[in-house]
Order: C-alpha cells, then structure tokens, then sequence
C-alpha cells in the first residue's frame, strides 16, 4: 500500500512540473512586448522587399507631386 502512494504522489509531482512548465510557456508566449516585436519585425521584411518598398516609394512620389501642383497652381 505505501509504493501505491508513493507511487501516486511521484505522479502527482510529474503532473505539477509539467503543468508548471506549461503555464511558463504560455507566458512567454503571451507577452505582449514579445507579440510587438514579432509584429514589428514581420512589418519591416515586409516593407524592405524591393517590390512593397519601390510601390510605396512610387506612391509617396505621386503624393507628393500631387501636393506640390496643388499649392502651386493658387
């Protein structure tokens, strides 16, 4: 009866780590700071590829010509 127990309290402790070990990992995980930066970081590879980069370098370009003809033509 006492390796019974035993038994179950050793299971017991291995179900408690690994629950333990869980809940760090979902912290790590869920950190907002860590979200941030993993979104900050997938938006700059985005915007340097030359095609995202050039289209938007083209864009504020019009923009800005746009802009100027405006204020120009008063």
């Amino acid at each position: 009866m006492a390796r019974d127990t035993e038994a179950i309290e050793r299971e017991i402790e291995a179900a408690r780590n690994r629950l333990a070990s869980t809940l760090d990992e979902l912290a790590v995980r869920a950190d907002p700071q860590r979200l941030a930066d993993n979104a900050k970081q997938t938006v700059m590879a985005k915007l340097n590829e030359p095609k995202v980069k050039f289209s938007l370098i083209g864009a504020g370009a019009v923009v800005a010509t746009l802009i100027l003809v405006k204020i120009f033509r008063r």
